[in-house]
């Protein structure tokens, strides 16, 4: 994927606030290519705001400015500009946080109250990171030296892309009444449902939203502030919507709404409908706002009843708020906000969570998209990935360097949303085999369906041949022909090189891809024998096979008539002998017995 992108600002800012959980800061790779005395790779906080280009790169040079260092106001009020010239690379901006604290890389984050610098920070739509004190002084002091600093941000490995499903968190807020960042969540939430629900749908992604509650301590449980920001006995809290205990919503109201959402997707994912929450969020939101005071419960079950899922299951979800018991549901909630493995504890409202990897960036539709895009493993991407919106495709650029096959319409050229790779390609059943650079080439059966194989082919004269044979590799031109079987396939003439019709008596003539041959004097033509004979002799030599074939199978017949013959009467003859023993003595037997009894006398 390649990016269009004028410039980008690598902003030093300071992050206020702290947390006692485990933070991760999502970083991804920054590379100085030049000068030599800084070359090497480096690393840089991607910023949680401006768009970052998960997935891709930026290659551009890095300018310091003479004024408003800072960054504090429009470069347009100093007289300065940084948009890159037509042909020119885009340019990375050096600003200065404001301190020369030195600590490790930090997560740089919107102000949670100050209202106009979220909403000048909203505005940015380029990446943002924050680089170390010490690479940005080493680069300044290239630049003051006059020399090139040239950089290249590198987002391709900044989200895991393991298979070809995403899983993916939001972490959001019923709460509309907080400013700039609930005004983003629900924008947000209302320009994705398309893309969100379409990937949903067809399997692509995993989806599961989340709320963050925390609970009140123990020794408060029964104060003012407690009661009305918590329920189930103060398990479950949340901060008041106008910051004003005296008037409104309290957060007590947020939290059920919280739990309301959460079951509702929880009810649904279970009917085997999960999008139908983005339908529910963004419906709430337009029909019961809290300035219209339709925050409640009646307002929240006219929308679920319009989306037909089930309220009483989703009432049975929500339990009672005001027991002194824990709720499964914020139970789940409070622990899955604890950080496991590579992603770190949740702090921060709204996150994105993609591929167990928190998101760093504007809440934005297309920049979120192309986050979800890079979570794919290559080549297996939707094709919402693959739009012009989202990516450029460089199998249109000189078919990206990749094999191709112009009269076939085939490529090996397979785009993808990190870029594109050459892979020979499966047409119809039929596998290609190559490098996918150079070469590929059709095997297996059926190879010869595809473009005859790559290899030549001709009709003439009413007869085809073809240098293609199926389940055998390569191009071998037919009997008949010579060459090299791809491009070309040259007529043998048989009869001039000698090479059949050569006895004194054969008359010989070429054809395209054979022979004729005849016989002077009226002789015969034996082709395997390659020789002419009389058509007497023919005749003759017939005949006299024909008789010995019949003398011979008559001879056959008798002798085995014969064999029978002389085996059936051997059978007989045994089988009276026995019969007859059982009945009548033989000669034989009375002779010994006479000698017997003559001995006895003696």
């Amino acid at each position: 994927m390649r990016d269009k992108l004028g410039f980008l600002v690598c902003m030093w800012f300071l992050l206020c606030g702290s947390s006692l959980g485990r933070f991760v800061v999502e970083k991804n790779s920054l590379k100085l290519t030049s000068p030599e005395s800084i070359k090497g790779v480096y690393e840089c906080a991607i910023g949680n705001f401006g768009v970052p280009q998960y997935g891709g790169t930026l290659i551009g040079t890095v300018v310091y400015p003479k004024a408003n260092q800072k960054a504090c106001k429009g470069y347009d009020e100093v007289d300065l500009s940084f948009k890159s010239k037509p042909g020119g690379l885009p340019t990375f901006l050096l600003v200065d946080r404001g301190d020369d604290k030195i600590e490790p890389l930090i997560t740089m984050d919107t102000p949670a109250e100050d209202n106009v610098s979220v909403e000048y920070l909203q505005n940015i739509t380029i990446p943002s990171a924050l680089i170390s004190k010490s690479l940005g002084d080493s680069m300044k002091k290239a630049l003051s030296s006059g020399d090139m600093v040239n950089m290249n941000l590198d987002w391709t490995e900044a989200l895991p892309h393991p298979d070809e499903r995403v899983e993916y968190e939001f972490w959001t807020n019923s709460n509309d009444e907080c400013g700039p960042k609930c005004e983003s969540q629900i924008d947000f939430v209302k320009s994705f449902k398309g893309a969100a629900q379409i990937l949903e749908k067809k399997g692509y992604t995993q989806f599961t939203p989340h709320y963050i509650t925390w609970y009140c301590p123990e020794a408060f449980i029964l104060s003012k502030q407690c009661k009305s920001q918590c329920i189930n006995h103060g398990r479950y809290c949340a901060p008041d919507p106008e910051q004003d205990f005296s008037r409104g919503y309290d957060g007590k109201d947020v939290v059920v709404q919280n739990l309301r959402q959460a079951c509702f997707f929880k009810v649904a994912n279970e009917s085997r409908k999960p999008w139908l929450w983005w339908d529910y969020v963004t419906d709430f939101a337009i029909r019961c706002p809290m300035k219209d005071k339709k925050y409640n419960k009646e307002c929240a079950d006219e929308v679920i009843k319009s989306l037909g899922v089930d309220l009483k299951k989703v009432d049975e979800c929500i339990g009672d708020p005001e027991a002194n018991v824990d709720n499964k549901v914020l139970k789940v909630e409070q622990d899955a906000q604890i950080g496991k493995g590579s992603r770190g504890d949740v702090t921060i409202l709204p996150t994105l969570v993609i591929n167990n990897r928190q998101y760093r960036g504007k809440l934005d539709k297309g920049a979120v998209l192309k986050a979800i895009c890079s979570g794919f493993q290559e080549t297996t991407e939707p094709a919402i990935c693959l739009s012009e919106e989202v990516q450029t495709n460089e199998c249109l650029e000189n078919n990206g360097g990749c094999w191709q096959d112009k009269t076939a319409n085939l490529t090996a050229c397979k785009d993808t949303f990190r870029g594109r790779v050459c892979a020979c390609p499966v047409v119809r059943g039929v596998k290609f085999v190559g490098d996918g650079y150079t070469h590929c080439e059709a095997s297996g059966a059926l190879r010869c369906e595809i473009n005859n194989g790559g290899c030549w082919k001709k009709t003439q004269n009413g007869k085809t041949y073809s240098a293609c044979v199926d389940n055998s590799p390569g191009c071998k031109c037919p009997p008949g022909f010579k060459g090299d079987g791809i491009n070309s396939c040259e007529d043998v003439d048989e009869c001039k090189d000698k090479l059949a019709c050569t006895c004194p008596q054969c008359k010989c003539k070429n054809t395209w891809g054979s022979y004729e041959c005849s016989c002077s004097g009226g002789l015969l033509y034996m082709q395997e024998h390659d020789t002419c004979i009389s058509k007497d002799a023919v005749t003759e030599f017939s005949w006299g096979s024909v008789w010995f074939l019949i003398f011979g199978l008559a001879a056959a017949a008798v002798a085995g008539y014969a064999v029978y013959k002389y085996r059936i009467r051997r059978y007989m003859d045994s089988e009276i002998r026995a019969i007859m023993a059982q009945y009548m003595p033989l000669d034989s037997q009375g002779e010994v017995h006479h000698a017997t009894n003559s001995h006895g006398d003696v």
